[in-house]
């Protein structure tokens, strides 16, 4: 009889003692995922460059019976993120999960968008991601999980001029690949992606009806994405139950970029 066998298949989600970090974390999709990994167990070390919204997360944390490190970070700098990690080693002596999730936006016709417009939003979704995950897998052990928030729009075109936000966003998608060689059989790290869909977040009820419907368009559920089903997945590969899933990009967009 396999030994394992006697573990239920529950067991394998669970995050129990474990210590994750999340970028971007001050509000959206990064406060949803530090809340997910603590129901699912973790202790959190939550990062983005605004400590008042940081305060307010970690108090959602808190209240789902896990601690909860704030560290005020600007992932841009490889010196605050080597900072980040060192913080989680300092409070909690591990480091076993690296949600990489700050991101920033901006669409522009190609023409006209600005040198400066295109580097800051490279800066932060693929530099700035990358910067993270050196810093965390040079503490990180065996085991451990690095998932990357990338976008279907790194998969599949946009309804918008994006140019600067879809080739960050398909550069993470290779950067996954890449880390997971690197890193995965040498140092025990598994590194993946989701590419999340439209997700039901504020900034639909600043977009028109005609922009949702285009957007949705390609979309087999014909709708948009919950956080909570953005949390399984990233509580799913941030996991053991994910354990031999690496250099992989896990599509949840509702089935957009299988057209």
């Amino acid at each position: 009889m396999n030994p394992q066998a006697t573990e239920s298949v529950l067991d394998l989600f669970r995050l129990t003692d474990s210590v994750a970090v999340v970028t971007g974390a001050g509000s959206g999709l990064g406060a949803g995922f530090a809340c997910a990994l603590a129901e699912a167990g973790a202790d959190v070390v939550i990062a983005a460059r605004r400590r008042d919204r940081l305060d307010a997360v970690a108090r959602s944390v808190t209240e789902r019976g896990r601690d909860c490190l704030v560290v005020p970070t600007d992932v841009t700098d490889p010196q605050q993120c080597d900072a980040l990690a060192r913080a989680a080693i300092d409070r909690f002596g591990r480091l076993d999960i690296l949600v990489n999730n700050a991101g920033v936006t901006h669409a522009a016709p190609a023409t006209r968008e600005r040198p400066e417009d295109y580097r800051a939003v490279l800066d932060v979704n693929l530099f700035g991601a990358y910067w993270a995950a050196q810093a965390c897998a040079r503490v990180m052990g065996p085991g451990s999980s690095i998932v990357n928030i990338t976008s279907m729009l790194g998969l599949v075109k946009s309804v918008l001029p994006q140019a600067a936000y879809s080739s960050s966003k398909a550069g993470l998608i290779g950067l996954t690949r890449d880390l997971s060689n690197q890193w995965s059989g040498r140092k025990g790290i598994r590194v993946n992606a989701i590419a999340p869909g439209f997700v039901d977040t504020d900034m639909i009820g600043e977009m028109s009806a005609e922009t949702l419907a285009a957007f949705l368009h390609d979309c087999s559920l014909g709708r948009t994405a919950t956080q909570r089903e953005l949390d399984a997945a990233v509580v799913f590969l941030a996991s053991r139950a994910s354990g031999y899933i690496t250099g992989s990009t896990l599509a949840v967009d509702g089935g957009t970029s299988g057209h």
